[in-house]
């Protein structure tokens, strides 16, 4: 996966260390995830808490940047500030007001990503793009979140969706200078994605292999 990565920034006239590799671990069997973190995954993505908690036990000693990327219920909040260094999937104030609350203050701010639907599809979690810049706006105003940047899931056939999200990101950035972080991209469409400027890519099955059972499903 990192040889892939690295030929799709070569193929961009980026470097490889511009891109992270997140490992999405949904419904992956616990030995898999400890023979990838061993390999040297730095990032690990998460989509569901009951499939984090038992994640957690290959990562004991917290070496991994851990990152949430699912749709997240109010239920489930104050675990999730609690126990992850970043949320990625982050599209509604009253998630964003809980997470902010329930971050213990012994931990560094939580970094979070506003969560985009890029493509308009009714199934998908996301802010509509037109939302970006006042949600963004207000979510700087919580102190124990720091706003890194922009994540979304485009359809697969959307053809322009990656190029269209990194210009809502571009714009975002000429109100907060300080983000720098584009997550797009998956086992299907990296490629297209990094050559889009993604500079954070989720890869589940071609790092672990498809899931072996479908995973309990949350609903925002």
């Amino acid at each position: 996966m990192r040889e892939r990565v690295a030929k799709a920034a070569w193929d961009a006239g980026r470097t490889d260390d511009e891109v992270a590799l997140v490992g999405a671990a949904k419904a992956q069997p616990l030995d898999k995830l400890s023979t990838a973190l061993r390999c040297g995954l730095a990032h690990v993505g998460e989509n569901y808490w009951q499939d984090a908690q038992t994640h957690f036990d290959a990562d004991p000693e917290r070496r991994a940047t851990w990152h949430f990327i699912g749709p997240i219920q109010s239920n489930k909040t104050a675990e999730i500030a609690a126990h992850f260094d970043w949320v990625q999937s982050l599209d509604r104030l009253k998630i964003a007001r809980r997470l902010n609350d329930q971050r213990p203050d012994t931990l560094a701010p939580l970094q979070v990503l506003i969560q985009v639907n890029i493509s308009g599809e009714a199934t998908k979690s996301g802010i509509r793009p037109e939302e970006i810049s006042d949600f963004a706006r207000t979510v700087t105003e919580f102190p124990r979140l720091q706003l890194r940047g922009l994540m979304a899931v485009p359809a697969p056939d959307d053809e322009g969706a990656h190029a269209r999200l990194a210009e809502h990101f571009a714009r975002l950035r000429d109100i907060a200078p300080e983000i720098d972080t584009l997550s797009m991209g998956m086992t299907n469409d990296l490629e297209t994605a990094i050559h889009a400027g993604a500079t954070m890519v989720r890869i589940g099955t071609a790092l672990f292999g498809p899931r072996p059972t479908p995973a309990q499903t949350e609903h925002p």
